[in-house]
């Protein structure tokens, strides 16, 4: 066995993340689901949402039939949605293709929707046992700072040459445990890596260097508006279009340049009366920056609330539960507190100026 590969195995042994709890079996469609949660996603951050998700969805079976609305709403908040897009999509590939049976190797297992290579092989190790490379983010990392290589054909050729012949699923998870809790994008502990003394990077003084940043682009500021409206301790909201941003999850109405007051009689079928301007809301994406000004907007005594296809009145009290992305859920569990579940004021508005 290499020399590498042996000293992370022991390593993992004594000092990895153990006990997870996708970790409890080798459960192909748990696997899978923790695989797609933790993409660009950490750890401490998915265990509750796969708690819950396993919880409402025990098997594949499961998953397939539950309409993509519930999905997206367990989701609410993971961000990265189109991965609950297409774990749905997947979840009925394999029963309705598979007979809801898992792929059992790397390739076919790179064929179902939101599976790449990196994935695909980690299922592979962790469900089925088999010899096969990993190469995510972390990983990455680790290969590159360790031996000096960079470039992604130059890494998957050393991924695939440094899998050991057993005790791969301890080899791969002494990868992740490396890149994630010693060998950091930041500050990495080289006291307590295992390998630190045949490290390139180490060695040359090039922690920082490697693996080399992308270059990034200055991300540009995106604006919008959004119409909060409120009718006796409700708030209007209305489904995404399926594609682009927060495809199928809830959010807030948004008018276009014209007056608010306007969109809302013309649009929305609605009159509404003073117009308060709520602290804007900023959200990072991966290429752009949203920056949103919500409106709160009350209903006219008397208007009649809008109804109209792809747009729901949720109680204020319990919206924030509902398939909504985390900037915006932020904004309802705010609302519900500052004006509680009636929707009127316990303070002064003045605060919300």
């Amino acid at each position: 066995m290499h020399d590498f590969a042996r000293r992370l195995i022991a390593w993992q042994r004594r000092h990895g993340r153990h006990g997870l709890p996708w970790q409890e079996r080798r459960d192909p469609y748990r696997v899978w689901l923790a695989e797609v949660m933790l993409q660009q996603t950490q750890v401490a951050t998915v265990i509750p949402y796969y708690r819950r998700f396993v919880a409402r969805f025990p098997d594949v079976a499961a998953l397939a039939r539950a309409p993509l609305a519930e999905v997206l709403r367990l989701w609410s908040g993971l961000g990265y949605y189109a991965r609950a897009r297409h774990l749905h999509a997947a979840a009925r590939t394999i029963v309705r293709e598979h007979g809801g049976r898992f792929p059992d190797t790397a390739e076919a297992l790179a064929g179902l929707p939101g599976v790449g290579r990196s994935t695909a092989g980690a299922i592979a190790v962790f469900a089925f046992g088999q010899r096969a490379a990993i190469l995510d983010g972390n990983v990455r990392r680790v290969l590159a700072r360790s031996f000096g290589v960079q470039g992604e054909r130059a890494q998957w050729r050393l991924a695939e040459s440094l899998v050991p012949a057993r005790d791969v699923e301890t080899y791969t998870q002494a990868l992740m445990d490396l890149g994630a809790t010693v060998c950091t994008r930041a500050r990495p502990a080289c006291e307590r890596c295992p390998v630190a003394a045949r490290c390139v990077a180490r060695r040359e003084s090039r922690i920082a260097e490697l693996p080399a940043p992308r270059a990034r682009a200055r991300r540009p500021v995106r604006r919008a508006r959004w119409l909060v409206l409120l009718d006796r301790g409700r708030v209007l909201l209305e489904r995404r279009p399926a594609r682009g941003l927060w495809g199928g999850l809830w959010a807030f109405p948004e008018p276009d340049s014209g007056p608010p007051a306007r969109f809302c009689r013309d649009r929305l079928g609605c009159t509404v009366g003073r117009i308060e301007r709520l602290a804007p809301i900023e959200h990072d994406f991966t290429h752009f920056r949203l920056r949103a000004q919500p409106l709160l907007c009350r209903l006219e005594s008397g208007a009649r609330a809008p109804r109209a296809r792809g747009r729901r009145w949720f109680a204020l009290a319990g919206a924030a539960q509902a398939a909504v992305p985390a900037p915006v859920k932020k904004l309802l569990l705010r609302l519900r507190d500052e004006l509680g579940e009636r929707g009127e004021p316990r303070r002064a508005v003045a605060q919300f100026q």
